[in-house]
């Protein structure tokens, strides 16, 4: 799988409830030249998030590869281009199950041995994380840092996305370090049109 260097995730929670900013988010990331989007949606019921996700296909099109958070089902329904899973999720094999062969697989990761078990799977793709200190989950993971990320990069030749508290200023550290691709949420918010400019300049 080919990912692009900026892997931009949508999280309905950082909207408060507001599906329009939220849907408006997502385009103004297109328009900038994001082409990966993941939608995540922690909060919502599935009725919720399928009708957002849905919206955003609506939005995005064929523009951009959607790709929905941990629900395989509701990846299906709303004709994502992928999920994402986290460890406590469905299986790879279970998620291959639902999807086919023709959607792509990511696993979230948080250490070397969760990494090593996601390097053996089916996955498409594994992200690891965080990288740095993040205030984007209420109650986040130990940070792995930029070793744990060249350590893994040994590990693997499956494509890697690097995920939390990755910032403009940071970014081009993270790929040095072995990243192919860095996951953003909250350098994007306030100016999505600027920050995925930069983003792309900075990451090349």
């Amino acid at each position: 799988m080919k990912l692009p260097r900026l892997y931009a995730i949508v999280d309905a929670w950082c909207f408060a409830g507001d599906t329009r900013k939220m849907l408006a988010f997502g385009v103004a990331l297109l328009a900038a030249g994001a082409t990966l989007l993941q939608y995540r949606n922690k909060m919502g019921s599935s009725r919720q998030i399928l009708s957002e996700g849905r919206e955003l296909k609506r939005k995005l099109g064929s523009q951009a590869q959607l790709i929905m958070n941990d629900r395989a089902d509701l990846c299906l329904g709303a004709d994502f281009d992928g999920v994402h899973l986290g460890q406590d999720d469905i299986s790879i094999a279970g998620a291959r199950q639902i999807l086919g062969e023709a959607r792509s697989i990511g696993l979230s990761t948080h250490n070397l041995q969760q990494f090593r078990d996601a390097a053996s799977t089916e996955a498409d793709y594994i992200a690891l994380g965080p990288i740095f200190a993040t205030r984007s989950k209420q109650n986040p993971d130990p940070e792995v840092g930029l070793k744990t990320l060249t350590e893994a990069r040994k590990l693997t030749s499956k494509p890697i996305v690097a995920i939390g508290g990755i910032t403009r200023t940071n970014c081009r550290s993270v790929l040095d370090a072995g990243a192919d691709s860095v996951a953003v949420i909250s350098d994007l918010l306030d100016t999505p049109d600027k920050s995925v400019e930069e983003f792309l300049r900075v990451l090349g």
